[in-house]
């Protein structure tokens, strides 16, 4: 059947059906996606049934290579050894391109004690065996390019490469232990590829494709279009749309290019009225409803807009939230958006992406793909889960986070060293031993985050600080693999059995009836979970103050802050406020986001620390500043020492954050910049996760060099804490003071118990 099908697929290429596909292509590589291609097919002269395909332009080609450094599962090299033999890479390919062409380039070092002939390397694509290489005498302990072609016809939407290793260093009696079987592929090896691009149908159906692929690893760049200069009505509709982008595209990051009255030359999103519209859409009839259109590129079919289209731009903003309320529903080339209507608001900290802290979590609902809890292997692979916690948890006081362990593993055969090892954020916490089959296998473990706790004689301190936003819990499974021994003549072979380690998913991990309380301001906790914003999910008490009249990147910075926060809680800002009349600030019961330049009532506040206008700008630096951010300085080291005032043509962009004038449990974040450039600057500084991770302290300041972080200024405090832990809370940066009260306290009650017992003591004597 697939050989029938090359040849239609062929034939169709001749008569020009699909013209995008190149002609050395395998022809099979095409049904891979279920998106319908289009091609117009009118009927022509002649004998009945004859059809003639109508020319379509053809359809650009690219190149990639995709380096081991980025697409491994570990950064380094990867090393094949005896007992560990296989090495796996992966990749995903676009449903809206084939992949024509692929060779696999690889810098291969084999261990100079191999068995020439008898070792090999094998290469499988998707359990399919691609090539064979036996190494000959020359290649051992020399570094060796590999180029070995891949069949295109086994690549689908995604792909697994799977090196294995076959080393020999004797013909008998070996230990597959043996330190002399390895195998290293260098980091730079690489999988070069070959892309066609097919021109899809408009077809709603498949969104959010071609806008967004889930099997694209890269870095999600989706421009948005206006018609020239936006309002805050389209703004905020563009911003709706990115956030959900942004939530889209989680951790492979996102960048929205802003165009007035200008068709990008790759796939985007359009905001259009019946009033304004960009100049390609003028011949467009009007609407009568909030309307959701895929439209082909008029010179390009194979790259595609969405266009938003409304009345007015209140009809924008129910598009936008219609697609992310209700994209499971879009289908054709386009539909009207008839009501949005919430039936529940959302509540504080229940972002999709942050763990539940109202009752314990389960490891199923941890894990994010199939098979994330198991591992198999003479030595299985670790076993790693994601805890985004919301980052004003308070933990001072805690003494540990419970959790209940249930795990299933492949017994060793009697008590050995055998072990499982719990690591946070790459620290040990606890290591437990395997036990036979016949003992027990479940645990209640209390995971320290403040006192130390003894094992094995080391004293491991985890701090409460240390849990932040972002968290890795790991568990590895090390076997005590029994090896033979012996000598040649007298020598037992096996085949060595996999150990398979579960954990199962009613596991849980319990992160409830803690207080939510942080010291503020505090940029790291902006940059890594978009908090206060995110606090609730919607960004329905998030005020964003925007320019009056915004220039391109100025939009863009909205758009990148916006998508940043989307991607981190994993939900639409749906519900957010903007406005470009500074008045809206008066009074307001929210935290708020300033873009571009403060608000002139705010420019002599004492409360901030760096301002910028035009080429001229001034910061407050502090008497202090600590090397790691994370350690809280005293209250004179931050105090501020000076302010230096300096003025330049170069660019910079800063962000700055302070207490709201207006309510003291809000907060105001600025992002400022003083030119395009410095636009751009701190545009690629909220894309970067490098650049937003040296994001800290109360100013950050964004220059060609980097990026730098300043702790200046008063802090306050956000959230609430029970009397007697803000007491406790109030005494811990005080320890002379703490004993002081405590010998005091002492006292007291020694004292009262005595007046107590003189009192007991003589009403027993009155009564006798």
């Amino acid at each position: 059947m697939k050989r029938k099908f090359s040849w239609f697929y062929a034939a169709l290429l001749g008569m020009g059906a699909f013209p995008a596909a190149q002609s050395g292509a395998e022809p099979t590589a095409l049904p891979k996606s279920p998106i319908a291609v289009s091609a117009p097919v009118t009927r022509g002269p002649g004998a009945p049934g004859n059809i003639t395909l109508a020319p379509v332009p053809l359809a650009p080609q690219r190149a990639a290579a995709l380096r081991f450094a980025d697409i491994a599962p570990a950064p380094g090299n990867i090393t094949l050894r005896g007992t560990s033999a296989n090495g796996v890479v992966e990749f995903g390919v676009r449903r809206d391109e084939v992949v024509s062409q692929a060779v696999l380039n690889l810098d291969v070092t084999p261990s100079p004690s191999l068995i020439p002939g008898l070792s090999q390397l094998k290469v499988y694509l998707n359990d399919e065996l691609m090539s064979v290489v036996a190494f000959s005498k020359e290649q051992l302990g020399k570094k060796n390019q590999l180029q070995l072609p891949i069949d295109p016809l086994y690549i689908t939407d995604f792909n697994r490469i799977r090196l294995e290793f076959i080393g020999h260093y004797r013909e008998v009696c070996e230990n597959p232990a043996n330190t002399t079987l390895w195998l290293d592929i260098g980091r730079d090896s690489n999988l070069a590829l070959t892309y066609q691009t097919l021109v899809v149908k408009n077809d709603l159906s498949n969104f959010p494709l071609p806008f967004y692929d889930a099997r694209d690893t890269g870095r999600l760049t989706l421009p948005m279009v206006f018609a020239g200069v936006p309002d805050t009505n389209q703004q905020k509709a563009a911003a709706i749309l990115s956030s959900w982008f942004g939530a889209q595209a989680q951790w492979r990051g996102q960048a929205f290019p802003v165009f007035y009255n200008q068709l990008p030359e790759q796939n985007s999103i359009v905001f259009a009225t019946n009033d304004q519209r960009p100049d390609f859409l003028r011949d467009h009839p009007p609407v009568n409803a909030p309307t959701v259109e895929m439209v082909s590129h008029p010179d390009k079919p194979w790259i595609k807009t969405l266009v938003i289209f409304g009345r007015d731009d209140n009809d924008l903003i129910q598009a936008a939230r219609g697609i992310v309320k209700g994209d499971v529903l879009l289908r054709g080339d386009r539909v009207t958006v008839d009501e949005v209507k919430p039936l529940a608001p959302r509540k504080p900290y229940d972002a999709p992406n942050w763990i539940r802290t109202d009752s314990p979590v389960t490891f199923g609902e941890l894990k994010t793909y199939q098979g994330q809890l198991q591992s198999i292997g003479l030595q299985p692979s670790s076993i790693t889960l994601n805890l985004n916690l919301p980052p004003d948890l308070y933990l001072l006081r805690s003494t540990g986070i419970d959790m209940d362990l249930k795990y299933r593993y492949t017994a060793p055969p009697d008590r050995d060293s055998s072990r499982m090892d719990v690591n946070l954020n790459d620290q040990l916490l606890k290591s437990f031993g395997l036990l036979p089959k016949r003992e027990k296998n479940e645990l209640i473990v209390r995971l320290p985050i403040l006192q130390g706790l003894l094992d094995a004689g080391a004293n491991v301190s985890i701090p409460a600080l240390r849990l932040g936003a972002a968290n890795k819990l790991r568990f590895d499974f090390q076997y005590m693999n029994p090896m033979p021994g012996g000598s040649i003549d007298n020598c037992v072979t096996y085949q060595p059995v996999l150990n398979k380690v579960v954990l199962d998913e009613n596991s849980t991990i319990d992160f409830s009836h803690y207080y939510h309380f942080i010291a503020m301001p505090d940029l790291r906790v902006y940059a890594n979970a978009g908090f206060p914003f995110s606090r609730m999910a919607d960004l329905s008490e998030t005020l964003i103050m925007v320019p009056a009249k915004p220039r391109p990147n100025q939009v863009e910075a909205l758009l990148d802050a916006v998508g940043t926060i989307g991607s981190q809680t994993g939900i639409a800002a749906s519900n957010l406020t903007l406005s470009d009349d500074p008045r809206a600030m008066k009074g307001s019961d929210n935290d708020m986001m300033i873009i571009g330049t403060l608000p002139a009532q705010l420019k002599d506040d004492s409360r901030i620390n760096l301002l910028m206008a035009s080429t001229q700008a001034w910061v407050k630096t502090p008497m202090r500043q600590a090397a790691d951010d994370i350690v809280i300085l005293p209250e004179g080291d931050r105090t501020a020492e000076n302010q230096t005032t300096m003025t330049s043509d170069g660019a910079m962009a800063a962000i700055v954050g302070f207490q709201s004038p207006y309510n003291d449990q809000r907060s105001v974040i600025a992002l400022l910049a003083d030119s395009p450039r410095g636009y751009q600057l701190l545009n690629n500084a909220l894309n970067d996760s490098g650049k937003r991770a040296a994001i800290a302290g109360s100013v950050s300041v964004i220059r060609e060099s980097g990026v730098q972080g300043i702790r200046v200024g008063d802090i306050y405090y956000v959230g609430h804490l029970p009397w007697f832990e803000r007491l406790w809370f109030a005494l811990s940066n005080h320890p002379i003071l703490l004993a002081i009260l405590a010998a005091i306290s002492v006292v007291l009650l020694a004292w009262i118990l005595w007046r107590l017992l003189r009192i007991m003591g003589r009403r027993r004597l009155d009564g006798e």
